[in-house]
Parts: structure tokens; sequence; C-alpha cells
């Protein structure tokens, strides 16, 4: 019993490092790239860690007009909750720490943890500039939660008509069993539009442009993080990073689980080296399409645009994609 826990334990640590590790990597090329996309030469990828390890060393400033417990609990809260979501993923086809312990529902309530986090905390920093920043956030939330819900909760229900009897809430369930192969052309059609939904609202989901209205550096100095410091800023910085993991990873389980391993028909360490390879340059790609190209490509939007967008075509988007997956399980 001790050695399993200890196994666990051990496992669980190199998770999190190893996504903390690679949020920071994917950081420092979303940086550098989006430079060389705008023209300029950009920082380091090396960058992520200095900021990280600089934020670690400062001073931790709790303003005094904050609510002290809770302004610093928040920042722990974010990242508490980006980590635990890692061990829920299939990363580069690996079974989840904790696959067996969860589902889709669990993993959208952690997702929205980090937000409500950010919020909370902005609030409880008793600053104008926060304040404006958590109320954007909440608005932001309502907006593009509901299609997000939708896509998750149509890509599972079509799978149980395809798998009865299976785990079909299970992201490994879901990773093991992509729907591309078992839908009809009118499923494949939906698909398609699940799949567009969520990649827009991936960047809104992470904040970036030209969702990143709850901290318009430019507007309200930073918004919900326009108090913090120290630590404190350090933990919301490696929050983000392992975010844009979590968020590519899903993509990734959801609509491109396949490998390599099977197709070349290896086998051993081997074909488990390729999976994992072949599994970060997919969650690369999802991320510079998803995010460095948008924020790239577009300036910040107000938040009354925001709103329009989710509620109601992307909403509709992901309506009209579980429709068609309906009508693909009767045609």
């Amino acid at each position: 019993m001790s050695a399993t826990i200890a196994h666990a334990v051990w496992q669980g640590l190199v998770i999190l490092f190893g996504g903390a590790l690679l949020g920071m990597v994917y950081k420092g090329f979303d940086r550098k790239l989006a430079a060389q996309m705008q023209g300029r030469i950009g920082p380091p990828l090396r960058q992520p860690f200095y900021d990280v390890i600089k934020l670690m060393v400062k001073e931790n400033i709790v303003p005094n007009h904050a609510v002290g417990w809770l302004y610093n609990l928040m920042p722990l809260l974010s990242l508490a909750a980006v980590g635990t979501l890692l061990f829920y993923l299939p990363l580069g086809g690996f079974k989840p720490l904790l696959g067996g312990y969860g589902d889709l529902i669990l993993i959208l309530y952690l997702l929205a943890v980090p937000s409500l986090a950010m919020v909370v905390g902005g609030f409880a920093a008793g600053s104008p500039f926060a304040t404006v920043g958590a109320q954007r956030e909440m608005v932001m939330m309502m907006a593009y939660e509901f299609p997000l819900a939708i896509t998750f909760l149509s890509i599972a229900w079509r799978l149980s008509a395809a798998l009865p009897g299976q785990p079909i809430f299970s992201l490994t369930t879901l990773a093991a069993n992509p729907l591309w192969g078992l839908v009809g052309p009118i499923g494949f059609i939906g698909l398609l539009l699940l799949f567009a939904a969520l990649l827009i609202v991936t960047p809104a989901e992470m904040a970036k442009i030209p969702f990143d209205i709850p901290e318009a550096e430019t507007e309200i100095a930073g918004g919900l993080l326009a108090e913090y410091s120290g630590r404190n800023l350090a933990m919301f910085y490696l929050g983000d990073a392992i975010k844009m993991v979590v968020m590519a990873s899903l993509m990734v389980a959801l609509f491109f689980p396949y490998g390599l391993a099977n197709l070349f028909s290896l086998t051993g360490v081997w074909g488990g080296l390729i999976d994992v390879a072949f599994f970060l340059v997919k969650v690369f790609v999802v991320i510079f399409v998803a995010v460095i190209t948008v924020r790239v490509g577009f300036a910040r939007l107000k938040i009354g645009q925001v709103t329009r967008l989710f509620w109601l075509p992307v909403t509709g988007v992901s309506l009209l994609g579980m429709l068609l997956l309906t009508l693909d399980r009767f045609v």
C-alpha cells in the first residue's frame, strides 16, 4: 500500500513538473513566434523561466486595503486547479494518473476555477483597476463557458450511442475512441463545427488577445493582476502556462488522439517515445493556430463584442454541431 502511494506521488510530481516545464517552453515559443510574425526580434525562448525566477525572489506586496488571506490564497488555488487538471489528461498516450476518478464534468469545473480565483483575487485586492478586470472576467466566463460545455457534452453523448456501456464521460475513453471514424457525413460536419467552436473558445479560456479584456494593460493597467507581485504573480504566471498545455491537450484528446507507433508498428520504448514526441507536436500546432496566430492577427475586442460573439455565433455553431451529431445517430 505504501509503495503504491509512493509511486502515485512520484508520478504526480513528474506530471506537475513536466506540465510546468512544457508550459514555460510553449510560452517562450508563443512570445518569440508572435514577435517574429510582427517583425520584432522578441525575447529569448528562456525568458519565461527568467520571469518566474525573478518574481519568486522579489518581495510579495499585499496592498493595505486588500483582504489579505483571500488575496494570497487565490494564486495558490488557481495553480492547484490547473495542476490537478494535468492528472486527468491522457498525455502522450499514457493513462491519466486520476483517469478513473473523474470525468468531463469535473474537468469543466476545474477549468473554471482559475478564472474564478482571479476574479476573487481581483475583488480582494481592493483596487479599482482589479475590480473592473474582475467584472470583465465574470462576463467573459458567462459567455464562453456555454459553448465549451456544449462541445464536451455533445461529443460524450454521441460516443454513448457508438459505444453503449462504456464510461463515455471519461476523457480516456474519448481519446481511445475518436468519433471521426464512428460517424457518418452528417456527424463529420457536426464534429467540424464543434472543433471550430472549441478553437474559438480556447484563446478566450486563456484570456489571450483578442480576449485579454480583463487585463488590458493599456486600459486598466493589468486589471485583475494590477496589484499582484512577487510569488503570487509568479503562481498566476505558472498557472497560465500550464493552462495553455491543458487546453491544447484537451483539444488533442477530443479531436486528434491518434499516435504514430501503431502506424509504424512500433512497440516498447521507441513506440512510446514517438507517440510522446508526436503528442508534443500536436499540442504545439494547436497553440500556434488557436493562440499565436489569433493574437497576432486580431486586436483586442470590447467586452460587448465578446459577449455577442460567444452568445450568438459561437453558441449557434456549437448547437448546430450538436444537432448534426444527433441527426447522425438516427440516420
